[in-house]
């Protein structure tokens, strides 16, 4: 525990003071109707709903998270988090012209655009149900979960307390701003915490016990931790680590944040710009930031936690008051901030509160538009005015954080949720890249999908059957639990799909007309549109995925080369960076070409 400083004291204050300021001075015009409340009338330029999106991502749990796999598998362990960078592009340059064309205000208002009949209209609320409450509170639990462990750890604040610190501000400030509220504090918590990141990391190399940074590479409990890359040598660690990440994990599994295909506050933010040029260029500079520029901060304190609490029991030691069920790695990241001085102690307390109000406040809003817009509107009261929604979703706003704040007091860590909703996810992924691209999938695809995923997750994870097939000794390795899973419910929906009748004309029709997603797995709809004499191709726009994913391919290349630039020259090896960095050039040039080919084919 440590004792604040009235510079400290100030600073968080100050920061608190802001938010709700903000909030409270949008709010009258948040509160005007539903497309105000969650889209803030779909006018936002990129850049804001880009530092929206990287500010969101900042969340209190993430460098919690980086640290549990740097200290449990090395840097080479966040390949789990960083082969999202294919999605996001894959978003970037593929689906958000497509999201904007849409013009629908949630993503799962798509579900009754795509998908028709009574099928449609389960989907379209189920989803909002499973997603907009049962997977949202979970995430939302896993960063309460690290603002407890701060808490405990940083102020010795029992769990309770800083569950009701934490969570009152952020949900009075969520529901009287709505998502322009969201929007507008973001960008200056983006700032907050980035500096308060950067700070802490500069700082904590420097320690004495550290030694610097030629120390910290150097130390017996880092070396064998830095490779960027998993040890080729150790063929199940470049499965686990790599290969499945790569492989299968991107394009299989639905994330928070990281949907294939786009979804959740991506795309709530990709809907509420300016148009598709705005959705677009927010996404991309979103992933730039989330992946090449933000990890290393982080990373480098993990490293440091491996010197002054090389294991859990350091950990214990040095903070008694830990309640056992909350010991985890990821408690060295709370532990090492302890170490810091007054003024830049107050600006690291404030930016996690930033990312910890950014992130919650996000998914309370996101999530509520789900409920009003998805489920309230279409289920419970089709009659419902403007007020009334906006009103209900101020409710619901309080109701999940209420959900969130109780599943956190429960779990123990973040690595534990991430896998959980990894799991659950598996399978599902495939389905939000074709759904827009092949005429075959309809709703009881993703019906069947969702059901399978869940239910061979909760077998594995819960019961016997997973000890049969991954445990010891078991049927198969412990690393082919995802593929498994991935595999059973691809195959599942694959069956599903050809057993049940396909969409009907007047659905697949009206949803070709509204968003032209081309391709050859809409050439028997278009055919048979022309046959009938139906216009609904639009002549005047090519088709430009090959163009998109070419453009992907690039994009991963520079942000990768960029992520690894950075990584070497923090690790004083001068050549490998300055070739990467050759690399990071190129590839940027090449990026800009391809990237004016496609805005002369869309935009």
């Amino acid at each position: 525990m440590i004792d604040l400083s009235t510079l400290d004291l100030v600073i968080i204050i100050a920061l608190f003071a802001v938010i709700l300021s903000v909030g409270i001075y949008v709010g009258k015009k948040a509160g005007k109707d539903t497309a105000q409340y969650f889209l803030s009338g779909r006018n936002m330029p990129w850049w804001l709903l880009g530092l929206s999106m990287v500010a969101t991502t900042f969340s209190t749990d993430t460098p919690n998270l980086v640290t549990d796999i740097v200290r449990t598998n090395g840097v080479s362990g966040n390949w789990v988090w960083w082969a999202f960078l294919v999605t996001g592009l894959l978003t970037v340059f593929v689906y958000a012209k497509l999201w904007r064309k849409s013009e629908v205000k949630t993503d799962i208002e798509f579900y009754e655009l795509r998908y028709g009949g009574k099928p449609g209209k389960f989907l379209r609320w189920f989803r909002a149900v499973y997603l907009g409450v049962i997977f949202n509170v979970l995430a939302m639990a896993g960063v309460t979960l690290a603002a407890i462990k701060i808490g405990q750890v940083m102020l010795g604040l029992d769990p309770i307390t800083t569950v009701l610190i934490a969570g009152v501000i952020t949900v009075i400030f969520s529901a009287i701003g709505g998502f322009k509220g969201v929007v507008y504090t973001d960008f200056i918590l983006f700032f907050v915490a980035m500096a308060g990141a950067i700070g802490a990391a500069i700082y904590i190399v420097g320690l004495p016990e550290v030694g610097g940074l030629e120390k910290l590479i150097a130390h017996e409990n880092v070396k064998d931790k830095l490779n960027i890359l998993p040890d080729f040598n150790d063929t199940e660690m470049v499965i686990t680590l790599l290969i499945i990440p790569l492989a299968v994990q991107w394009w299989s599994s639905w994330y928070p944040g990281s949907e294939p295909g786009g979804g959740g506050y991506v795309a709530q933010r990709m809907l509420a710009a300016k148009d598709e040029n705005h959705a677009i260029g927010a996404t991309f500079f979103y992933n730039i930031m989330h992946y090449a520029l933000r990890p290393w901060p982080w990373i480098l304190v993990a490293l440091a936690s491996l010197i002054v609490f090389p294991d859990l029991a350091s950990i214990q030691e040095a903070f008694p008051t830990i309640t056992e069920d909350k010991l985890g790695q990821d408690l060295a990241y709370s532990a090492m901030l302890t170490m810091l001085p007054s003024g830049l102690l107050g600006l690291v307390l404030a930016s996690l509160s930033a990312a910890y109000m950014s992130t919650i406040s996000t998914h309370l809003n996101w999530g509520a538009s789900y409920v009003v817009n998805d489920f309230y509107a279409q289920q419970i009261k089709k009659d419902a005015t403007e007020k009334e929604l906006v009103a209900v979703g101020r409710i619901t706003t309080v109701i999940l954080m209420i959900i969130s704040a109780g599943i956190a007091l429960v779990l123990t860590n973040a690595l534990q949720l991430f896998d959980i909703i990894l799991m659950f996810g598996a399978g599902t992924g495939l389905i939000f890249i074709l759904r827009w691209f092949w005429w075959r999938i309809n709703a009881w695809t993703e019906i069947s999908a969702m059901i399978a995923s869940g239910v061979i997750s909760m077998l594995i994870a819960f019961t016997h059957v997973g000890e049969m097939l991954f445990g010891e000794g078991g049927v198969f390795p412990a690393y082919a639990k995802f593929p498994f899973v991935v595999f059973a419910s691809t195959l599942i929906w694959l069956i599903v799909t050809y057993a049940t009748q396909p969409e009907s004309k007047a659905v697949l029709y009206s949803f070709y007309r509204k968003t032209q997603p081309g391709g050859p797995g809409w050439k028997k709809i278009t055919s048979q549109a022309k046959h009938e004499d139906v216009k609904i191709v639009n002549t005047t726009e090519s088709w430009s995925v090959p163009s998109g994913i070419l453009a992907m391919l690039i994009g991963c290349v520079l942000i990768y080369s960029t992520m690894f630039t950075t990584g070497y020259f923090i690790y004083g090896e001068t050549t490998k960076a300055i070739i990467l960095l050759g690399v990071c050039i190129v590839s940027a040039i090449a990026l800009i070409i391809v990237w004016k080919r496609i805005k002369e084919k869309v935009l």
